[in-house]
């Protein structure tokens, strides 16, 4: 009984120190830096409630920024003011980054970070930094040492991998595909050729007002037995997803038209 005791007054002697030096380098970690934090904010997919796929811990750390930088300022001032309408629009400050953002500008994008401030960040739709130019705004923050804190939101390329059925240990993420017809035609052979020799998904996105050429573009040089997932308008009341071989696919009708859509297939 008294070895009991002596070992269980050791062991939470140890746990208390190791708790207390924790806490001391957590304490430090926090002031080490004078710089604020860059905050990389989920946005809908499109039209949904917002409650149903944003954390509600999303809507305090908006009340709490007052800089933002966005792809476009006009409709990310309207999800936040949809998503949190207690915000004083006027007090807000964006940092505008597109394709005609000059390098001028983009370097300037963080000093309210240099100077104390935290930031947030938002894409158009879904997750910042992922098939998204916000990916430069954060490799310039870790090299100026600001902190990144990614937040929980929806992901087209995830939760269409999640639901594919396909592999979800190894896929590539391969964005638009060419638009020249014998270059896509290349692009595809390869892509498919790859999946089959590595066993990997493949996924491709393109301008929701070419997708059914790209649909048929993959009917047309796609291998009959390949599985092909096409995932469209996801989180919405219209969403689609469905797995299927290229073979099926000839026989079925979908509406992707103007439709946000992921597609991704695979070679067995």
């Amino acid at each position: 009984m008294r070895y009991w005791i002596v070992a269980r007054q050791s062991w939470l002697k140890t746990w208390l120190k190791e708790r207390d030096t924790f806490c001391y380098i957590k304490s430090n970690m926090n002031q080490s830096s004078p710089y604020g934090n860059l905050y990389l904010l989920p946005t809908p997919l499109g039209e949904v409630e917002y409650n149903t796929i944003l954390p509600l811990v999303l809507h305090e750390r908006l009340k709490a920024l007052k800089y933002f930088i966005a792809e476009n300022e006009k409709t990310s001032r309207h999800f936040i003011k949809d998503f949190a309408p207690t915000i004083a629009q006027p007090s807000l400050h964006f940092f505008t980054l597109n394709k005609r953002t000059t390098a001028e500008e983009f370097s300037s994008f963080l000093d309210p970070c240099l100077k104390g401030h935290d930031m947030g960040m938002m894409s158009e739709a879904g997750c910042p930094g992922v098939a998204d130019p916000g990916a430069k705004v954060v490799r310039l923050a870790h090299r100026k040492n600001i902190r990144v804190i990614p937040m929980v939101g929806p992901s087209s390329i995830l939760l269409a991998m999640m639901a594919s059925g396909l592999n979800g240990q190894h896929f590539t993420f391969n964005g638009y595909l060419p638009i020249e017809k014998s270059e896509r035609k290349q692009s595809i052979k390869r892509l498919e050729q790859l999946s089959h020799q590595q066993h990997q998904a493949q996924l491709c996105i393109e301008t929701p007002y070419r997708n059914e050429k790209l649909l048929q573009d993959f009917i047309k040089y796609l291998h009959p037995d390949t599985k092909l997932c096409i995932a469209r308008e996801l989180t919405l009341p219209s969403e689609f997803i469905r797995t299927q071989s290229v073979r099926q696919w000839k026989k079925t009708k979908v509406d992707l038209h103007k439709k946000p859509t992921i597609f991704i297939f695979q070679k067995e």
